[in-house]
């Protein structure tokens, strides 16, 4: 049955949008200063990665597990609504710990790293239940259009989070100040209220108890296998621990979780081809390499810029240090924020001259954004002078592409192996924007991949989404591995061409395989008889 939109319901629900871009750009600033203030090499930095996207993964496997242990599916039983209330109070807990640890005079490193787990538990239950809710506020038909606009409000978030964090670790650039782990406990007191705000709203607000009526679907197989992979994560996890009682250098230890990972999915895959009882939505390829792309590509865009802080304190690009890269940290989750932004004109009933128009207003306008808040905040902004170049290009990219998701997937997996070529090969502003321009090519990748991965597989719909947000547990484990070839560093006497600056053949790595998988599903997908390019082709 049609209906409108629910905008006042609509609008308290994106509240939590924001947080999440909020909290989880902010690491890209918190990272750098914690292995300054923790005296950490650059994998034990990556930890607070590893803790935030871990906790998304480990939060919705207890879920899973839970509802599959009792036979009942566990939010559909309390609703999304108390589902999303449960999460603020949960990461109310995390930021009151990390608060009260960061105004406590010997913060540990250690307690930091739960405080974040924590907070990002809350996070996953949130997005678990919020996402479906979205869709639900209204006609089936727009909730496409709902689900970008929260997007939107979570890039405006990335955004400022940054910025936010920036300030009150190290002042303004006119007045900067001393950096203490004791200037956050203001902002996470301040989340922990807004949390707490956002959950009486919630509690309160006339919303419906909105659920969804799948039957929850047995699929042992899977449960198995999920299991396992939350097993050979906890080494990275814990690597200092794992290094003590193997002997192995964390980097090895990393490097073997990831590939265990990656070879547990592609076996099972194989397995699932074989005989598909008990593997639920797994026994579709399709699924299983979204789960993998997926995987890559979270990884990919947080590990891009997790260590790009790093690479910017080296003279060849910039000799920043850490209180005066928040302007070029927040130009890529910008960048993010441009790809969306643009990404959701399509969702628009608009003429086809008027789309093109608005796909080339859009980004700029966006950018424009951009600038304003990086000069509200007083950050010098001669350094984006160029970008417009990088913009200009991703239009054009857009254009090609038309929303097709096969293509388009393809297209901007290209031009971010092409940009970290580029990176490694040169020096200076032109490699800082060839990495930062990624932020545009990875925005566009979440809902390409998601409609690949989810095509074709009937009724298991709500199981396969909920397989593909775990894999999320890929910006946990990719960060640290490129925090391992950065490490190498302590051990190279290179004074231009550094390992920090190597290690960006990482995420040229993940570019690369994310070009191929489109190319892959797009095979696996036409043997069924699916084409969505053609799908999106007809109904435009």
């Amino acid at each position: 049955m049609n209906q409108q939109t629910k905008w006042s319901q609509f609008g308290v629900l994106i509240t939590v949008f924001f947080f999440w871009g909020f909290v989880a750009a902010s690491n890209s600033i918190f990272i750098p200063f914690c292995k300054k203030f923790f005296e950490l090499d650059q994998i034990q930095s990556q930890l607070i990665g590893s803790a935030f996207y871990g906790a998304y993964f480990y939060g919705s496997l207890i879920l899973y597990l839970m509802s599959a242990i009792t036979g009942t599916d566990l939010l559909n039983k309390i609703g999304y609504k108390k589902g999303i209330v449960y999460g603020l109070l949960i990461s109310v807990i995390g930021a009151i710990a990390l608060a009260l640890i960061s105004g406590s005079g010997n913060a540990s490193f250690g307690w930091v790293l739960v405080a974040f787990f924590i907070i990002a538990l809350g996070f996953s239950l949130q997005q678990t239940s919020a996402q479906p809710f979205a869709v639900a506020l209204g006609s089936p038909e727009t909730g496409t259009h709902r689900l970008n606009m929260g997007g939107s409000v979570n890039s405006f978030g990335t955004l400022l989070g940054p910025l936010v964090v920036s300030f009150l670790l190290f002042g303004s650039v006119s007045s900067a100040k001393e950096a203490s782990i004791e200037n956050i406990q203001t902002l996470y007191f301040f989340l922990s209220g807004l949390f707490i705000l956002a959950s009486i709203i919630f509690a309160y607000a006339n919303l419906p108890k909105t659920t969804s009526d799948e039957k929850l679907e047995k699929s042992p197989k899977a449960m198995n296998l999920l299991l396992v992979i939350g097993v050979v994560f906890l080494p990275v996890l814990f690597s200092d621990w794992a290094q003590e009682v193997t002997g192995m250098k964390k980097s090895i230890i990393i490097a073997l979780s990831l590939v265990i990972i990656l070879l547990l999915l592609f076996a099972a895959m194989i397995m699932a081809k074989k005989n598909p009882a008990g593997w639920g939505a797994m026994a579709y390829p399709q699924l299983v390499l979204g789960m993998i792309a997926i995987f890559i590509y979270v990884g990919v865009e947080v590990t891009i810029d997790n260590n790009f802080g790093a690479l910017l304190k080296k003279n060849a690009f910039g000799g920043y240090d850490e209180s005066h890269i928040s302007h070029l940290i927040s130009l890529y989750w910008g960048s993010l924020m441009i790809g969306r932004w643009t990404g959701a004109v399509s969702v628009f009933n608009l003429s086809k001259s008027m789309k093109r128009i608005m796909v080339i207003v859009v980004p700029f306008v966006a950018f424009g954004v951009i600038l304003l808040v990086n000069v509200i905040k007083g950050n010098d902004i001669s350094d984006f002078l160029l970008y417009p170049i990088c913009i200009a290009i991703a239009v054009v990219a857009f254009i090609y592409s038309e929303d097709k998701p096969v293509k388009l997937l393809l297209t901007v997996s290209i031009l971010g192996a092409i940009s970290m070529i580029i990176a490694v090969t040169t020096t200076g502003m032109i490699a800082n924007f060839a990495i930062i321009s990624c932020g545009i090519w990875s925005s566009v990748m979440w809902p390409a991949i998601f409609a690949l991965a989810v095509n074709g597989i009937g009724k298991y719909q709500s199981q396969g989404s909920a397989f593909l947000i775990m894999m999320i547990l890929g910006g946990a484990i990719i960060p640290p591995m490129q925090g391992a070839v950065i490490d190498l560093e302590s051990s190279s006497d290179a004074s231009v061409y550094t390992y920090t600056q190597l290690s960006y053949v990482v995420p040229l790595l993940c570019f690369a395989y994310l070009a191929w998988h489109a190319i892959q599903t797009k095979s696996v997908l036409k043997k069924q008889g699916l084409d969505v390019d053609e799908q999106v082709a007809a109904s435009h």
